[in-house]
């Protein structure tokens, strides 16, 4: 900072010598503009992490930057409770949210970008959220703003503070699940102004007027201005940029670099140094900390290493945004101005050099550069003045930039559902209905689900389960044997969206029922997937007519439903009876994005799988029709061990048809029965009776002349 000093004057002083001591009167430019010392400035680290302490400065925002702000008003966490389940499977989850305020900055901004959440985006750059919030608002800080309605309706209207001249956000009912049941450290992209902004602007407007900038001068992206005085937030900005002041007018001019500079005459000689403190003669290495708008604003560092530097760093922590380059030529810059720190000339004129004030720019006769004026002298009629020469723009070093590691901003989508009907794990007598949900992008994570209806009401259930898979299938299967893996059918599938993904298994995980799918009305598992286009998958090596579905192999067609059967997707719907529509709705991250979507269930899995190895053989006895049952619920084949009887009893319905279409039935309670000899063809349905109906027929035709 440039020091003026004015000492004594022998005589009377008037016309122009009286002006120029006008103009330095008081001593220290410093002093007249901002009142005492430096202090302490703003810090990175403090700019994110977020406070709530009474009395914490809030920042002047300028450009573009990210900060943490202060929570101004915060509710207590609302707590809610939804219930699944019935008896001892009964379960309750509980799921917390919060609404809260941040003070932003204290200087008007333009609107709010991205949100972080402990590092996370919470808000992408498309205005999407990455969890759910029941509301979000903010308030730019001019004078005509009003109280948050929220705020207004908790606290009540005459109490609610509009924070006029102060920008802020407005949380409501944030969702805490991803963040431990608490209010999360939250950072904001925050636009103050249009665009970079020229540090001459920022001192300008942070000065109120009494400072002018003489150009614009060097562009940050943004800027957080803070401090106990204006002087801190102004010179944590123009002293790494070499500023000074100078006079002018009733005002101050900040100058940086080179500009206009006044010849001095070649009278001017260099003469003894006064009691003058001198710089450090030895360069320093520079360090340059600064928010890298490449990182997403987070901290980077940039640094000169000067030779001969002794290992002594200057380091400087610059609350601006701005990219690599930019930092790096700050850093090189400020080790020019070290050097150039050093060269220093003492000179004196005579009294028409009154008028050259401390910040003024000068050259000296025969030697290159300009020089500022330091400090000035005025005795015996004598001007000595103390000149330090105005460094050249340094050259940069490459600039640090290594690899940025991001907070992902994916797009989640609207939220889909898919309902489906399944068989059960149990041989219960509720038919077993589950929702599968995703977005319509690969950054969609959960929605909250309801059952019920529009007119009936809704009932809460809680969250689904994880983000699924499903799509549309556009080339179906050929029906083909459920007891030998099908090589010769495949199935081509169009998925919701691209990063939606399908994987091939072996032999070992299809037998533990990986890679299940739901085609239509057939479940199929598949070892191999190959992706053959955007979204679109081609299957093959598939295991036909999984869990007793084999009967919707014949109803295959182009447009069906294909849901992946991924067990953590898959969020079971209790409380459903058959012939009873069922209406789910999911809502998804902002109250906006809603889907519906209703299911029927038929109760066709509560009855057991068709018999299967229908034959007929001769014994001694004669013909012999044999069959073997199948079981709810049982999807593997296990060698030398039968299948469960999970029904009440083991009994089977046969029904006889003649060639004429005439039916006789009979009841049996094992799976053989021996027909009457003679007479025609005869078709042979063989049911098993389950606790809860008949379950498909199982058909065998024979004829008693190729029976023998």
């Amino acid at each position: 900072m440039a020091t003026m000093v004015l000492t004594t004057l022998g005589g009377a002083v008037a016309g122009p010598v009286g002006a120029a001591l006008g103009r330095v009167a008081g001593g220290a430019i410093d002093g007249a503009v901002f009142g005492g010392p430096a202090r302490q400035g703003p810090r990175l680290r403090e700019l994110q992490v977020q406070l709530s302490s009474y009395g914490a400065q809030i920042p002047k925002l300028f450009g573009t930057m990210r900060v943490a702000g202060t929570v101004i008003w915060a509710t207590d966490l609302r707590e809610a409770a939804a219930t699944s389940g019935k008896g001892a499977a009964r379960t309750t989850r509980y799921s917390y949210t919060a609404s809260f305020a941040v003070a932003l900055s204290s200087r008007p901004i333009r609107g709010i970008g991205r949100i972080w959440a402990e590092g996370k985006l919470l808000r992408g750059a498309a205005g999407d959220w990455k969890t759910r919030t029941g509301g979000f608002r903010w308030y730019p800080g001019d004078e005509a703003q009003m109280p948050d309605p929220l705020i207004a309706s908790l606290v009540g209207i005459g109490d609610a503070p509009a924070c006029r001249g102060i920008a802020y956000a407005v949380f409501e009912d944030l969702a805490l699940a991803d963040f431990g049941n608490r209010i999360p450290s939250l950072t904001f992209e925050v636009e103050a102004d249009a665009g970079p902004i020229g540090v001459g602007t920022i001192v300008e407007t942070l000065g109120g007027g009494a400072i002018r900038a003489d150009v614009p001068g060097p562009v940050l992206a943004g800027y957080a201005a803070s401090g106990e005085r204006v002087r801190d937030a102004v010179e944590a900005i123009v002293a790494p940029l070499g500023g000074w002041y100078a006079p002018d007018g009733d005002g101050t001019r900040l100058r940086i670099g080179a500009g206009v500079a006044r010849a001095l005459p070649d009278a001017a000689l260099p003469i003894d140094a006064p009691a003058w403190r001198r710089p450090p003669g030895a360069p320093v290495d520079v360090a340059i900390a600064y928010h890298d708008i490449a990182r997403d604003y987070q901290a980077g560092v940039q640094q000169v290493l000067r030779p001969g530097g002794a290992g002594r760093m200057l380091r400087i922590e610059l609350p601006a945004a701005m990219d690599a380059a930019t930092a790096a030529r700050i850093a090189g810059d400020m080790a020019m101005r070290g050097s150039a720190a050093r060269d220093v000339r003492t000179i004196a004129l005579d009294w028409q050099a009154i008028d050259l004030a401390p910040g003024d720019r000068v050259t000296l006769p025969g030697m290159a550069g300009q020089w500022r004026v330091r400090r000035s002298r005025i005795e015996a009629m004598r001007i000595t003045l103390e000149l330090v020469r105005i460094a050249d723009a340094g050259q940069a070093a490459p600039p640090a930039t290594g690899t940025p590691q991001l907070a992902a901003d994916v797009v989640a989508g609207r939220t889909a559902l898919r309902l489906v009907e399944l068989p059960g794990d149990d041989a219960g007598a509720v038919p077993w209905v589950g929702v599968v949900a995703a977005g319509t992008g690969a950054g969609w994570r959960r929605a909250m689900l309801s059952i019920g209806s529009d007119a009936g009401g809704w009932r809460e259930l809680g969250e689904t389960a994880a983000p699924g898979v499903f799509g549309t299938v556009t080339m179906p299967p050929a029906p083909r044997s459920a007891l030998v893996e099908d090589r010769a059918s495949t199935i081509e599938v169009v998925l919701s969206h691209d990063p939606m993904v399908l994987e091939s298994i072996d032999a070992a995980a299809m037998d533990r029922g990986g890679n299940a799918a739901l085609v239509g009305e057939e479940i199929v598992q598949f070892a191999s997937a190959v992706r053959i286009g955007t979204a679109r998958w081609r299957l093959s090596r598939l295991w036909r007519g999984r869990r007793g579905t084999e009967r919707g192999m014949a109803a295959h067609r182009p447009g069906e439903a294909f849901v992946l059967l991924d067990p953590p997707t898959l969020r079971r719907i209790d409380e459903v009876a058959v012939g009873t529509p069922v209406g789910v709705m999911g809502v998804g991250l902002s109250d906006d994005d809603v889907a519906t979507a209703t299911i029927i269930p038929t109760g066709r899995w509560l009855v057991p799988p068709a018999p299967v190895g229908l034959s007929m053989t001769r014994d001694g006895q004669g013909l012999l029709l044999r069959w073997h049952r199948r079981a709810r619920g049982a999807a593997p084949w296990r060698d030398g061990v039968d299948v469960p009887l999970v029904e009440e009893r083991e009994a089977y319905r046969l029904t006889v048809i003649d060639a004429a279409g005439a039916e006789q039935s009979v009841e049996l309670a094992e799976p053989q029965w021996r027909p009457a000899e003679g007479g025609g063809a005869t078709t042979i349905e063989v049911r098993q009776i389950g606790t809860n109906g008949l379950s498909p027929p199982a058909t065998l035709s024979y004829s008693p002349e190729t029976s023998r």
